[in-house]
């Protein structure tokens, strides 16, 4: 499904929601699967969604957000203080996603020893428990930026064919560039890791409040520490290829919560990215030569 489909499923589900409701409720971004969505419903309301349990802020905002393989109707538990409990039904777009074929990885990081395997599992624990870290601060209002320049050479939610195996599906942009192109911070927020990683290489997280981060992979110099507060468009790290890469590039992944999220949906593009494509002064250049074909 292309994304000016996505917009339109946004817009029909929002109507929806609001005429079907007595309380208000108020939906911003695009229902789709990989998306995330700001919420605005009475202050400090009790939310479920997903088997996920929180609260809105004192002033009725929250975020939710939806998987890559998000079913078409999905339901949201609405409680406000004192007051009845409201459910709602919201239409997520369903996608297409590409397959992508990569050769010439190491053999360790496609089928890796026990050692590797090790290193590989406890990396992962420290990601996760990264991502339930909850700040509340929304950083995330204030907008984002693409985070370098460079061109695309990975979208989200492609299946990925490494050295001819079936693998994970790709949960993030690839951006490619030469080795030490600078990375900024898409939007304000704190950094919640900072650590080299067997796969992902030197990675940062950048927590942008509400359960929304950005992930950066592959880097060649991390300039910022766990802990830091960072400034949208703020220099943080390096391109490189360090841990799984066959060159340089910057992997964003976004997530919420562990809930993995395609960055390019918060830009409203006219089409899906494909490979080819390119970011240059925050803009998309997009390849039609590819597009066509």
């Amino acid at each position: 499904m292309k994304l000016n489909q996505l917009k339109t499923w946004a817009l029909m589900s929002m109507g929806c929601l609001l005429s079907s409701s007595v309380l208000a409720l108020e939906v911003k971004g695009t229902l789709a699967q990989g998306a995330w969505v700001q919420l605005k419903v009475e202050p400090n309301s009790k939310i479920e969604f997903e088997k996920r349990r929180f609260t809105a802020d004192s002033e009725g905002l929250a975020l939710i957000a939806f998987s890559r393989d998000a079913q078409p109707n999905v339901r949201l538990t609405v409680t406000p203080p004192n007051g009845q409990t409201q459910q709602h039904e919201l239409k997520v777009a369903q996608r297409d996603y590409q397959i992508q074929r990569i050769n010439g990885l190491p053999s360790k990081h496609v089928t890796p020893d026990e050692a590797t395997l090790k290193k590989i599992r406890a990396d992962a624990q420290k990601a996760a428990q990264a991502r339930k870290v909850y700040l509340n601060m929304p950083y995330f209002q204030n907008g984002f930026d693409w985070p370098a320049e460079g061109w695309i050479t990975g979208v989200y939610g492609s299946q990925r064919i490494l050295n001819g195996h079936a693998r994970a599906p790709h949960m993030g942009v690839d951006i490619a560039s030469k080795t030490g192109t600078p990375i900024y911070a898409p939007a304000s927020g704190q950094i919640t890791l900072a650590e080299s990683m067997e796969l992902s290489g030197n990675t940062i997280f950048i927590d942008h409040g509400y359960g929304l981060r950005s992930g950066f992979m592959h880097l060649e110099d991390m300039l910022v520490k766990e802990g830091e507060v960072v400034e949208r468009g703020q220099l943080v790290a390096t391109m490189g290829a360090t841990g799984r890469a066959t060159g340089p590039h910057l992997h964003w992944g976004m997530s919420w919560f562990n809930v993995r999220l395609d960055p390019a949906l918060m830009f409203q593009l006219p089409r899906d990215l494909i490979s080819g494509d390119k970011i240059v002064s925050n803009q998309v250049v997009f390849d039609e030569t590819q597009a066509r074909n």
